[in-house]
């Protein structure tokens, strides 16, 4: 029977097992020798160029998958293709919608730590509109320009807001090359949380024009994800490689 004394201690076990869950959860992928990144919106997998650098000189094999942005299950398969050509322990690394492509695709056995960058993070089926929609409109919205079933941002959108803290010459460029989406891509939802189950990190964009901060914040802590702020626009990989490098070595058990 059950008494206030072992009630307590049930209690106290169950906290522990807890803290105990969570401490494992965010422990690095000690080996992974692998990392494998996923672009955004907008972009393309030229935007992990000076990541990758950093990476290589660190001793890792870096990747970048090239997605369609047609849909959910587009992107996911050409993420799943890549992983499938590593020989091991791999970080996957997802960076705005990306983070959704990373959520349903991060299961995968040879996925041993996950990052997101200003990036999505859904729960099992959730309707990502709906939760976006209680934090601040973010001001990048109001670029985007739909043709024949497509959205991309205006130049100025993608200079001002998506990219506002790099080089606007580098950023005009960028813009050149975005990755046209879907207009129904953002309704795509996950049928894995691969976060629930692997040990991830996040980097929050606190001058984001892009991502409203507050819902970054949100789903970091949702996942209970080892999180970093960094003074960055949207594209934190551009701006900030050396921080971004080290947040993804980290996850990875190397020292920056």
């Amino acid at each position: 029977m059950m008494n206030r004394r072992t009630f307590s201690a049930a209690l106290a076990a169950g906290a522990a097992a807890a803290v105990v869950s969570r401490a494992a959860k965010a422990q690095p992928a000690a080996g992974a020798r692998n990392v494998v990144l996923v672009h955004g919106a907008y972009a393309d997998g030229s935007c992990w160029l000076d990541v990758i650098a950093i990476l290589q000189h660190a001793g890792l094999k870096a990747t970048a998958v090239q997605n369609p942005l047609s849909s959910l299950a587009d992107d996911v398969a050409a993420t799943r293709r890549i992983l499938a050509l590593q020989d091991g322990p791999t970080v996957l690394v997802g960076h705005s919608w990306a983070g959704t492509v990373i959520t349903e695709a991060g299961v995968d056995p040879k996925v041993a730590a996950l990052v997101y960058l200003s990036a999505r993070a859904p729960d099992v089926g959730e309707d990502y509109a709906a939760l976006a929609a209680r934090y601040p409109t973010p001001p990048a919205n109001a670029g985007r320009v739909k043709a024949d079933g497509f959205v991309q941002l205006s130049e100025e959108a993608f200079v001002r807001d998506f990219a506002g803290d790099i080089d606007p010459a580098r950023a005009r460029v960028l813009a050149a090359v975005q990755g046209r989406i879907s207009e129904t891509l953002f309704a795509s939802k996950t049928t894995q949380a691969a976060w629930k189950s692997k040990p991830s990190w996040f980097a929050i964009a606190t001058k984001d024009r892009t991502s409203a901060p507050e819902l970054q914040r949100f789903v970091a802590q949702r996942m209970k994800a080892k999180t970093i702020e960094l003074a960055s626009s949207h594209v934190a990989m551009l701006s900030h490689p050396k921080e971004i490098a080290a947040l993804i070595l980290e996850a990875a058990g190397k020292h920056s």
